[in-house]
């Protein structure tokens, strides 16, 4: 499959229209499909795209189409807490994206950032927040309930129980407190009331959560579920991802792998809209270049094969993924590390620069360039984790 179309030349004079005659610039949107609307807002640099998308006549149909990270994006620019209008169009898997992307630091969930994306759904309505907590795992919901307040259980035949003191009840049974004293409990009381009244059993699950799970194990299965997602969107596994800066013995640096030929990596959906890799004019980067001389299939299996790697480098470096710098900044360090090694296996076997790209996964390219110069590549051993960076001079699998 050959990389994802160029943008739209509609669009792109879509663009240039909205910053004359805004007025125009709506009729003239309305008259695009809806894939030429989404690459209107798209292909606006960020800090214009609520601006294109206010032109939308119908952005409840537009905003579903956006790319998860994309739409995480456009949400942060604007804020989280002013995103609720976003939001309540958005699907359920785009909910779930934003939150996988953004409200966690590392492997650890960052309970500030949830509580802002819940507030923000909230914001949106009972409707929308009742979608995104059934959608969501059950755990993440625990974890900000945890947050924020203790449960306790009414003794069943104790007549002179008393709740403790400023607690609520919605069904008589269970009373919570807020866990800080003046901590604004709006969103969690909203998400309590709307699971009561529509989902009593997700409900009651959570507040039996709340009162009697341990709160590691809940942090553990919540990580594992957001890493089988972020699989589905290219995201490895961290432990996965660590391969790439696997050390190698000197010898093996300039090893061809057998066999000896590109390992294939199938399309997927993209969660971010890349119509195109910089162009090797703009890049400077022998990577680039060499790549240009492939055919139309290869660069397409280029094309997915060099993403899935600038993915792996972003979650192996811990960056933000719901951050809109990542992957510019990945995609230029995956190449600049990638080239010397492109560079140093061809020069050892006296091979041409595409010859060795089409036998050498890019991978295995990165890999070679990390052992070359492995000062301020690698990531520092409290990045990495405590189990470092791992020693595996076998090459690759």
């Amino acid at each position: 499959m050959d990389e994802r179309s160029e943008p739209l030349p509609a669009a792109r004079s879509l663009l240039k229209l909205a910053s004359r005659n805004r007025n125009e610039a709506r009729l003239a949107m309305a008259r695009l499909s809806l894939e030429e609307q989404l690459a209107a807002v798209c292909d606006a640099p960020l800090e214009q795209r609520a601006a294109v998308l206010d032109l939308v006549p119908a952005p409840e149909a537009v905003i579903p189409l956006l790319p998860e990270a994309e739409l995480c994006f456009i949400c942060k620019h604007l804020g989280v807490h002013d995103a609720s209008s976003l939001l309540a169009s958005a699907s359920n898997e785009q909910i779930a994206a934003c939150l996988d992307l953004d409200a966690w630091h590392g492997l650890a969930l960052d309970r500030a950032k949830l509580d802002s994306w819940l507030a923000s759904l909230a914001e949106a309505g009972n409707e929308t927040l009742l979608r995104s907590a059934q959608t969501l795992d059950p755990e993440m919901l625990a974890l900000h309930l945890r947050s924020h307040v203790d449960v306790v259980l009414k003794p069943s035949g104790d007549e002179d129980w008393q709740p403790p003191d400023t607690s609520q009840t919605l069904e008589g049974q269970f009373y919570f407190v807020a866990r800080q004293p003046g901590d604004d409990l709006a969103t969690t009381l909203q998400l309590l009331h709307v699971l009561f009244r529509e989902d009593y059993w997700l409900y009651f699950r959570m507040m039996q959560s709340v009162r009697e799970e341990l709160e590691p194990e809940i942090e553990e299965w919540a990580l594992r579920w957001r890493t089988g997602r972020l699989e589905d969107l290219g995201f490895p596994p961290w432990d996965s991802a660590m391969r790439i800066y696997g050390h190698l013995r000197p010898e093996n640096l300039a090893e061809i792998p057998s066999p000896a030929r590109a390992r294939a990596v199938a399309d997927w959906k993209l969660p971010v809209w890349i119509t195109h890799l910089p162009e090797a004019a703009e890049s400077g980067h022998s990577l680039f270049r060499t790549a240009t001389a492939l055919g139309p299939g290869e660069r397409g299996e280029f094309f997915y094969s060099f993403i899935s790697l600038a993915n792996r480098v972003a979650v192996a470096d811990r960056k933000g993924l719901g951050d809109a710098d990542t992957l510019p900044d990945t995609i230029e360090k995956a190449a600049a590390v990638a080239s010397r090694g492109l560079e140093h296996i061809a020069a050892a076997h006296e091979l041409s620069l595409i010859e060795t790209l089409r036998r050498v996964p890019l991978e295995r390219l990165f890999r070679v360039g990390v052992n070359l110069d492995p000062d301020g590549v690698r990531p520092t051993l409290s990045e990495a984790g405590p189990a470092g960076v791992e020693d595996d001079s076998r090459g690759d699998d």
